[in-house]
């Protein structure tokens, strides 16, 4: 990750994407710390930037009770909004143990064949703790509803837009089709925060 604004405009943006929000239970009754990966800036946020926000806006309203994590790996993109290995280990390191130790689940919706090898071979290794062991792979949205409570959680359109290609594009499940060649129409390309749908059907 390099920094090419301002401190204050990274914290902005953070805010603005609403890259991490706590938003809705699961299952168990654990409030859920929501992760968009698509929506991560990693071009423009240093990582000391992203773990004083974590520290002062998201771990102290986790509390101490048990939570969870919803990361959407959704549309993620190495070049564009990945922060990286290091980056990845460093922010973990960077959670407080009290905090840590309260995660239960962390809910990995559509995860690439990439990311699953990746996890497969090196998970253990880099991220302590057992965190290894909590991770539960979602492929596609209707399965999360089994663990979290769907009316709570509100989803970007793309999400769900994801989960119909894979309706008509069964492979990609499997990484033996790539969705980069993916056609979008017109404003379907737009991925700001204001592209989110509720579909909170019960």
């Amino acid at each position: 990750m390099s920094t090419q604004i301002s401190e204050i405009e990274q914290e902005q943006l953070i805010e603005k994407l609403e890259i991490f929000k706590i938003h809705g239970r699961d299952k168990r009754g654990r409030k859920i710390l929501r992760i968009i990966g698509k929506f991560f800036p990693a071009r423009f946020l240093s990582l000391n930037v992203l773990k004083n926000y974590l520290e002062e806006k998201i771990f102290p309203r986790l509390g101490r009770k048990p939570f969870s994590i919803l990361y959407v790996h959704t549309g993620v993109q190495r070049s564009e909004n990945f922060p990286g290995i290091s980056a990845l280990r460093a922010i973990y390191d960077a959670i407080p143990v009290n905090v840590r130790d309260n995660l239960q689940e962390v809910y990995f919706l559509h995860p690439g064949l990439q990311s699953r090898l990746f996890l497969a071979t090196c998970g253990r290794f880099l991220f302590s703790g057992g965190l290894y062991g909590k991770l539960r792979y979602i492929s596609r949205v209707d399965y999360l509803w089994e663990h979290v409570r769907r009316n709570e959680i509100e989803m970007p359109e793309f999400v769900y837009d994801h989960d119909d290609d894979l309706e008509y594009r069964p492979m990609m499940d499997y990484g033996q089709e790539s969705d980069h060649a993916r056609v979008y129409a017109g404003a379907s390309v737009d991925s700001s925060v204001s592209s989110f749908s509720m579909r909170c059907l019960s």
